[in-house]
């Protein structure tokens, strides 16, 4: 016998009886021919037709958001997958689903954004150097700038960012994030409804130089980075991401240091908030629009009768920012590549019969406070007390080929067996929760999660340039491998 065969043994020994060493053994024996046909080249050509101008981005609520749903929903059906969900889908939708209306916000094609001080004046370029905020309300205004670290207001904990600071009828710049050493919970809504009670008339907001833990887990850049950041039933002030450099020059006319203040602040959470002396000018218009959020749901029933009501959800979100600004937001690597990976697996598990039943879900409007996985929960097809786990596949082509794993409300040892499975146990990096994607609805309603990053640096995160040309097939395939073996495994576990 092989040294791997003794391997295998050993472990079919530990997991199941010697009675029942039969079915684990063909359960094997289907997962290996079913991870030998996982193909990068397949999953890249399926980035590359999400990414590309035919989806325009893929905004939750749009056209281009049921077209990819569409597109989704079409191979469910080729693969012989069966429907899993129909409420509120309207004609000419996809197959199969779920839907709930949403609201869209569009940035005109025409967007500024300058600073001044004195008779020098710095442009700034959309893209390079900032982005608005996508659900900003329209905004026409001039005002002088101050810096309030991270834009925190606290007195009981003794940590007053505005305290002393005039930032009336002004434009406030912080930091994303929180001081590692801050002890409570900080949310950007959190820091955008303070800074409109003190009166500010808009914000700009950056990533610090200084990354924290999960920050550098996640591979964020320095650059601007598109997102949303309307607190429900709260008016919206206007404000835009800068670049990290753009931020360095604004407090270097002051005679400061990015870098050195954020390592203060991280230090001594004391405030380091001050007026710049310089001026910006923020200008674009913003239109509102009704639509359609829809989700894909399909269905490999169970064989087992004593198993196949139980359920693994598999899902990963298509949508992304579609085009904003006059920039067009590709989202291949966030997340047509997730979703390259979620076909591939269902592709591969189509024609396989495992114990549980197995949902398939291509969420919409992750981008958007996660309303898609949120619509599953409160509505959900097959009961979640039937849920074993949800496995979620988000930022999958990009990085070092390193997988990052975070697991929820199950043992690690869980996810070191799919690591085995596959061939991937010595490129695992396990983590226990992480605060955002599509599994945080499933984790709040007590469902156990997994949630699989390709690990490195993901320099083009929620930025213009996340185009297919930065995506490696080879780790798209490391990915879906590795989500092939664990769904496999959870739908098969005794």
């Amino acid at each position: 016998m092989s040294a791997m065969g003794a391997v295998l043994l050993g472990f079919l020994l530990t997991a199941w009886p010697v009675s029942a060493l039969a079915e684990p053994a063909r359960a094997q024996s289907a997962l290996n021919k079913a991870l030998e046909g996982v193909s990068g080249s397949r999953m890249l050509a399926d980035v590359a037709r999400l990414s590309r101008s035919e989806f325009n981005g893929r905004q939750t609520g749009t056209v281009d958001d049921v077209q990819s749903a569409r597109f989704v929903g079409d191979r469910f059906r080729a693969l012989g997958l069966h429907p899993a969900g129909t409420e509120g889908l309207s004609p000419g939708g996809p197959a199969w689903g779920m839907s709930t209306a949403v609201t869209t916000t569009q940035i005109s094609g025409s967007t500024h954004l300058e600073f001044s001080a004195g008779s020098t004046s710095l442009p700034a370029q959309i893209g390079i150097d900032y982005l608005p905020v996508l659900d900003s309300p329209s905004v026409n205004v001039t005002a002088p700038v101050v810096f309030v670290g991270y834009g925190i207001s606290d007195p009981a904990r003794g940590f007053d960012e505005y305290d002393g600071m005039n930032v009336q009828n002004r434009i406030v710049v912080f930091f994303r994030g929180k001081p590692e050493r801050y002890p409570g919970p900080v949310t950007h809504a959190d820091k955008e409804r303070v800074a409109r009670e003190k009166g500010a008339v808009a914000f700009l907001t950056v990533t610090g130089p200084i990354l924290s833990e999960y920050e550098s887990r996640r591979g964020h850049g320095s650059g601007p980075m598109a997102s949303y950041g309307r607190a429900e039933g709260e008016r919206q002030l206007p404000g835009a991401w800068i670049s990290t450099a753009l931020a360095d020059i604004i407090l270097a006319t002051h005679g400061l240091s990015l870098r050195e203040t954020q390592e203060q602040l991280q230090l001594s959470l004391s405030p380091r908030s001050t007026a710049t002396g310089m001026l910006a000018r923020l200008s674009w218009a913003s239109t509102q629009a009704a639509g359609r959020l829809m989700n894909v749901l399909g269905l490999i029933l169970g064989h087992d009768p004593s198993a196949k009501n139980e359920t693994v959800v598999m899902g990963a979100h298509r949508d992304h920012f579609g085009r904003q600004g006059g920039l067009l937001f590709p989202g291949a690597d966030d997340n047509a590549s997730g979703t390259a990976v979620l076909l591939e697996v269902a592709r591969a598990l189509s024609g396989m019969k495992p114990k549980r039943s197995i949902v398939f879900v291509s969420f919409s409007g992750e981008e958007q406070n996660l309303v898609g996985s949120r619509l599953y929960v409160s509505r959900p097809p097959r009961p979640l007390n039937t849920a074993v786990a949800m496995v979620n596949v988000d930022h999958a082509g990009v990085g070092n080929g390193r997988l990052t794993v975070g697991i929820t409300g199950l043992a690690k040892t869980v996810a070191e067996e799919a690591g085995g499975l596959a061939g991937l146990a010595d490129k695992l990096d396990l983590f226990g929760f992480f605060p955002g994607g599509d599994h945080v609805p499933f984790k709040e309603a007590g469902v156990p999660t997994v949630t699989i990053v390709s690990g490195g640096p993901h320099p083009h995160f929620h930025q213009p340039s996340d185009t297919v040309e930065t995506v490696k097939p080879e780790i798209l395939e490391a990915v879906a491998r590795y989500a092939l073996a664990l769904t496999w495994q959870l739908a098969n576990a005794p």
